[in-house]
């Protein structure tokens, strides 16, 4: 019997999936990607699963804007993040900073074991933004690796959504539980959203704006906030903005943009460039 891997028949395969043996088949320009989440508190209309819900579904729709026999493996997502931020409400789950940091440099170094050079981390979460800085920089200098971070957030919208979706200021203020998690949430996985509970709770940071401050929970000089800072209930936006046909837009949108950049990182060189 073979010993090559057994993928997908569009090239990719489940890491869970394989056996230790089969990992030494897999091709050198492989991409490793896995997702990146956190198990924390989202008001009273979307579940502690929301960003985990997200991110997964955000790599499933990419998965279906790959080539045939793309080398791709997929990591058991990072479910429980450093979610420090939403303390203060049940049901967070976090690491530490370190212990995240040093969680993910474990899955970047096994990785390196199976001798693949890039990785590529679909966020869903904004704490871990720093997380992922700081670990991906170390697996550069300790393997040569290319480590790609993927942030949906920090991708332009749809061309369309701004005149057809929604108002600026919700994409600029609904950090949290607001129109764009709803929107998704209502197309991935309807059943766990409470209808009954979507609100418009008024963010801080709308208030700071009006103020013309250049002081904002994000942007040129943001400040370090905990949930309870934006809002006492811990969200803020619209989610009633939020229906499932923009969650499918959204979806398709940002499935098609971490396609590409899975294809960009397959075929980027990942040599050291020295002056």
């Amino acid at each position: 019997m073979s010993d090559a891997p057994s993928l997908e028949p569009t090239g990719w395969a489940h890491w869970l999936d394989l056996t230790s043996r089969e990992m030494e088949f897999l091709q050198g320009n492989a991409v490793a990607v896995m997702v990146m989440a956190a198990i924390e508190q989202h008001g009273a209309h979307l579940p502690l699963s929301t960003d985990l819900d997200i991110g997964q579904g955000l790599l499933e729709e990419a998965l279906t804007h790959l080539p045939a026999r793309f080398p791709l493996v997929i990591l058991p997502p990072m479910a429980v993040g450093a979610s420090d931020e939403h303390l203060s409400f049940p049901g967070t789950l976090s690491l530490s900073p370190e212990l995240a940091i040093a969680t993910l440099e474990a899955h970047g170094d096994a990785v390196a074991r199976a001798g693949l050079h890039r990785l590529v981390l679909i966020n869903s979460h904004g704490g871990n933004q720093a997380v992922m800085d700081l670990a991906g920089r170390r697996l550069r200098r300790h393997h040569g690796m290319m480590v790609v971070k993927v942030d949906y957030t920090r991708m332009p919208p749809p061309g369309t959504l701004p005149a057809g979706g929604l108002p600026a200021e919700e994409l600029r203020h609904g950090l949290h539980g607001g129109a764009l998690e709803t929107a998704m949430m209502r197309h991935l996985a309807p059943h766990k959203v409470r209808l009954d509970q979507l609100d418009h709770p008024r963010s801080r940071g709308e208030a700071m704006a009006e103020q013309g401050l250049l002081l904002a929970p994000e942007g040129e000089a943001a400040f370090a906030w905990l949930a309870e800072d934006l809002h006492p209930e811990g969200v803020v936006g619209n989610a009633r903005l939020g229906t499932a046909e923009l969650g499918g837009r959204l979806v398709a949108h940002y499935g098609k943009r971490i396609a590409r950049i899975l294809r960009e990182t397959q075929a980027m060189d990942t040599g050291r460039i020295r002056g």
